[in-house]
């Protein structure tokens, strides 16, 4: 029988539930401000995008060749009548025995339905000859072939990124309707840390946790503010609390809320606003608060680096694309072989880093990235993937079928 570790405790709030809680207490809070494309990237749509006009406008060519009607193809020999170029359309009718010289997104002229392309073509004395077949339609962009007019493009609720921004500009928008960004406070709590770059005296470490919470924030487009590191003094935590949250969408803490004497968030949590939950059934970031100072959101992680950057992918990100107005896509996950054993004892849904590659069979594998340990940070930044493993579950086989997510690429 699989031996529970001492924080898998029966009554510890089960992940999907207290994630569905949460996102049940959540609406979005960000109001909308019309912007030019150039400041949209990132941002969240406010509105749904209809197309104004047919993308393309017009019927062109999706190569270098000639122009013609299909049925002339096996003439013997096209008159050549002119020239279409992109920007400079050749303006007269294509008659039977006729084609005309047309470069790549150039106008199909009028009387032809047809492109082939250069290769397959002979020009003698200005008369081009057809190799080959040609179909009706062949190397032809149609008109509203990608868009039509009236169509919905986006929804509301969509991240704009450089693809969406592309095909905003192919419809000619010049601005467009985006929720403002997220205005988030950003503290961490704890006697023992120091900056980066100042001097650790024994018993202290370097502020890791609101660095690289900083980074995947500024990855999401919201508007910081760092309040830096704050003693563990229930006075002035409780006094930074309330600062942040009168002017913020959302307060975002590392550290305080275990069950240590110096652990002050969940309790200062309690006396200035409410709480949602605290103590999840998983691993890392089992100590995990969530509750709200009036209508500000509050997030209190816990203070080991690992459940600090797990627990905000899992949990706060898609907290954020709610208040944001953001419709989250749901986690892709992919199945993998375990190639080597995974620790794991029943109690909490975990959450392991692992490396996923891709085997001579084409089957993906995963093995361990390292340390599985919540202070082992170093184990983090070399996983590309973070392994789902069922509450009730035990240690992993090597051979077993494993969920996970790639995390590369993504916002950490």
């Amino acid at each position: 029988m699989a031996i529970q570790d001492c924080c898998s405790q029966p009554g510890l709030r089960p992940f999907e539930d207290a994630r569905a809680d949460m996102l049940g207490q959540l609406d979005a809070v960000a109001a909308a401000e019309l912007v030019s494309l150039e400041q949209a990237l990132n941002r969240v749509l406010a509105d749904d995008v209809i197309s104004p006009l047919d993308v393309p406008a017009f019927a062109n060519s999706a190569m270098d060749g000639y122009a013609l009607r299909a049925e002339d193809a096996a003439s013997d020999g096209l008159e050549l009548i002119g020239t279409s170029l992109a920007g400079h359309p050749f303006n007269d009718r294509v008659g039977p025995g006729q084609c005309v010289r047309i470069m790549t997104g150039a106008a199909l002229p009028l009387g032809a339905d047809s492109v082939v392309m250069q290769e397959n073509c002979e020009s003698v004395h200005n008369r081009i000859h057809i190799r080959g077949g040609v179909r009706p339609g062949q190397h032809v962009r149609q008109a509203a072939e990608d868009l039509a007019q009236g169509e919905t493009v986006f929804r509301a609720g969509m991240r704009i990124n450089a693809r969406v921004l592309s095909v905003l500009a192919s419809l000619g928008l010049e601005q467009v309707n985006v929720r403002r960004p997220l205005k988030v406070a950003l503290l961490s709590t704890g006697d023992e840390l120091k900056r980066p770059g100042e001097l650790l005296a024994p018993g202290e470490i370097y502020d890791s946790n609101r660095i690289g919470l900083a980074a995947m924030l500024t990855r999401l487009g919201v508007d910081i503010t760092d309040y830096g590191i704050i003693a563990d003094d229930p006075d002035r935590i409780r006094a930074t609390f309330v600062k942040a949250a009168a002017s913020h969408d959302a307060v975002i803490t590392s550290g305080g809320v275990s069950v240590g004497d110096a652990d002050h968030t969940k309790t200062v949590l309690e006396e200035v606003g409410r709480i949602g939950f605290w103590k999840l059934a998983i691993k890392p970031g089992k100590p995990f608060a969530f509750g709200h100072i009036d209508q500000c959101a509050f997030f209190g992680l816990p203070g080991n680096p690992v459940s600090a950057a797990v627990t905000f992918h899992l949990l706060v990100r898609p907290a954020l694309a709610k208040l944001a107005g953001e419709q989250l896509a749901p986690t892709v996950t992919l199945q993998a072989t375990a190639l080597m054993p995974f620790n794991k004892s029943p109690g909490r849904m975990d959450f392991q880093r692992g490396r996923a590659e891709p085997q001579a069979d084409g089957s993906l594998g995963v093995v361990p990235a390292g340390s599985q340990s919540s202070a082992v940070f170093s184990a983090m930044a070399e996983a590309n993937c973070l392994l789902h493993l069922e509450q009730d579950r035990g240690r992993v086989e090597t051979g077993e079928t494993v969920t996970l997510e790639l995390i590369d690429g993504l916002y950490w």
